[in-house]
């Protein structure tokens, strides 16, 4: 599915209980060359330590997207050029993060998509922290790995299968 846009398929699957479809607050930003994605969710949980991103985005991504709660912290980015270089020939659809990124034109060069919080220069910090494959909750939204999410201009919604 390309062609998408989440307010179709919010129109369509609002009655369908079996997708279980939620939408996120709308407090994201786009940053990667790609506005529109979509894909299974990988989650990762981590806080201004941006260690298991990379450890993320440098392996196959097969089309899902990494979906990291960084606890919405705004004073460091956990995401940046180098990393959306690895992530986009490494074949992730796209990054949501609670958080921020940095390295802007660079995220913007790359076809990945990418959402974030915001933008800041600082780098995260490198302790090795993080869990993946756990459940995630922000943005108003529990968000668990193996559900899809799609993500566009107009917003990110999530759902408990994929949707075509």
């Amino acid at each position: 599915m390309t062609g998408f846009a989440t307010t179709d398929l919010s129109d369509a699957y609002s009655d369908d209980e079996t997708a279980f479809l939620r939408h996120l607050e709308p407090v994201f930003q786009d940053y990667g060359g790609r506005s529109r994605f979509h894909g299974p969710v990988v989650t990762l949980a981590t806080f201004e330590d941006n260690t298991k991103v990379r450890e993320a985005v440098e392996g196959p991504g097969k089309g899902r997207v990494l979906v990291v709660d960084g606890g919405g912290s705004t004073r460091c980015a956990l995401f940046g050029g180098n990393l959306a270089q690895l992530a986009a020939k490494n074949g992730w659809a796209g990054i949501v993060i609670n958080g921020c990124v940095r390295d802007r034109d660079e995220l913007e060069a790359e076809d990945v998509g990418i959402k974030a919080l915001g933008a800041h220069p600082r780098k995260s910090q490198k302790r090795g922290a993080g869990s993946f494959d756990v459940p995630v909750s922000f943005a108003g939204q529990a968000i668990k790995p193996g559900d899809w999410l799609y993500a566009d201009r107009d917003g990110v919604i999530v759902a408990a299968r994929e949707l075509k």
